[in-house]
């Protein structure tokens, strides 16, 4: 039993250390075909193909940028100046309005009857004004011949001037009743945009600008203002360029948009702002279509000026560094180089460089991931990938012709 144990002991060693040898022969084996496929894909490796742009001259603005709050230029709350129950609106909640035009009408009735009270008060006083003075032309003469005393004519005299008074305190409260009743139809001052509606037809409104909510507010809408501050460091530029005439201010709802208006510098703010360090402007602009609405957000770009040989490059061509910006540029002999640049602005897609790099450089656009620097590139649609193309397609096309041939010798 012992001997027959040990051999089949022996025999577990012998098969084990067999298959130990044949998986390392095996994992050897596959080791080697790896990098002799790497190898030979090496060999075959060509240039890499990538897409490329050349570096322009071309004008460029030179712009400050800022986010700004579209505001009317005039805004006014609409209140009652005499109490009474609000008989009608005459317009629409967001109706356009004129200057001038009836907005609302509170019931006129009180304000007509005291109107016509004072006319009726002033006619009295002027006829007993009337009466007087008629009264005092008579004792004039009497008095020259001494058939009156002074005292009696004194009476006249002071008669008349107490009515003269009088009269002109009725005329005073006549105007009084009349803009009383001219009160009762409250008009726009001022054309613009209406907003929402404080109170409905029927109920009682209440003079005084403490009586709560205004009726309605209205905002002029052409033209329009854009306030937006700028740090105090560009104040200076700005001023500097305020004068010239290529200065704009243009106005982009959308960053990436275009510009759907374009003003003038109207104010600076007389102080900076010490929480933030920076100074409120103001711009006026058209808005005949209303593309701008108030307390709307823009984008406001301010063009200084025009550089007339900015370097261009598009703005997919700049990469991000650690240190600075830096872009794939292709040399002579069409291998990439790492070329840093400094940055001056970007402007719809495309950067201006202030340096590093100069007109007529190529720059690669799109970045394969094999790309290294030192290696050699190939831009895509260059003449000879085309060429390259033609070959490949006339050497098949001639097989074919050959094919062809021989096939109808054959026959």
């Amino acid at each position: 039993m012992k001997r027959i144990g040990m051999a089949l002991l022996f025999l577990a060693v012998v098969a084990g250390g067999y298959g130990a040898w044949w998986w390392w022969q095996k994992s050897s084996t596959a080791t080697q075909e790896t990098k002799s496929g790497k190898a030979k894909g090496k060999g075959k490796g060509g240039p890499v193909v990538v897409k490329a742009a050349t570096a322009i001259i071309k004008p460029m603005p030179v712009l400050i940028e800022a986010v700004g709050t579209v505001e009317p230029e005039h805004s006014v709350q609409i209140r009652a100046q005499v109490s009474g129950v609000l008989q009608s609106v005459q317009f629409k909640e967001g109706d356009k309005v004129k200057a001038g035009q009836l907005l609302f009408q509170i019931d006129p009735r009180t304000f007509e009857a005291s109107y016509r009270q004072s006319q009726a008060q002033l006619a009295r006083d002027m006829a007993q004004l009337e009466n007087a003075k008629v009264q005092q032309d008579r004792l004039a003469p009497l008095l020259k011949n001494e058939f009156i005393t002074r005292q009696e004519f004194d009476v006249a005299v002071t008669s008349v001037k107490s009515l003269e008074a009088t009269v002109a305190a009725d005329r005073a409260l006549l105007e009084q009743a009349r803009i009383q009743m001219e009160f009762s139809r409250i008009q726009a001052p001022i054309s613009g945009r209406t907003g929402a509606l404080a109170i409905k037809p029927g109920n009682l409104v209440s003079a005084g600008s403490g009586s709560g909510v205004p009726l309605v507010t209205i905002n002029s809408t052409d033209p329009i203002l854009v306030s937006f501050s700028i740090p105090e460091r560009q104040l200076e530029e700005i001023r500097l360029n305020q004068a010239e005439q290529d200065m704009r201010i243009e106005i982009l709802p959308d960053r990436a948009g275009p510009a759907v208006a374009a003003g003038k510098l109207v104010f600076i703010d007389n102080t900076v702002t010490p929480q933030t360090g920076t100074v409120v402007l103001k711009t006026r602009v058209v808005n005949k279509n209303e593309t701008l609405w108030p307390g709307q957000f823009v984008n406001v770009r301010i063009v200084l000026k025009i550089e007339p040989d900015a370097v261009v490059v598009p703005e997919s061509a700049v990469q991000p560094g650690q240190e600075s910006s830096f872009v794939y540029m292709i040399d002579s002999d069409d291998r990439v180089q790492i070329q840093p640049v400094k940055l001056a602005r970007l402007i719809a897609g495309e950067v201006v460089i202030a340096s590093g790099i100069k007109a007529g450089d190529r720059v690669i656009t799109e970045f394969p991931q094999s790309l290294r620097e030192g290696a050699r590139v190939r831009v895509a649609g260059s003449e000879g990938a085309d060429k390259g193309k033609g070959k490949g397609k006339k050497g098949k096309g001639g097989k074919k012709k050959e094919k062809k041939a021989d096939s109808k010798a054959e026959g």
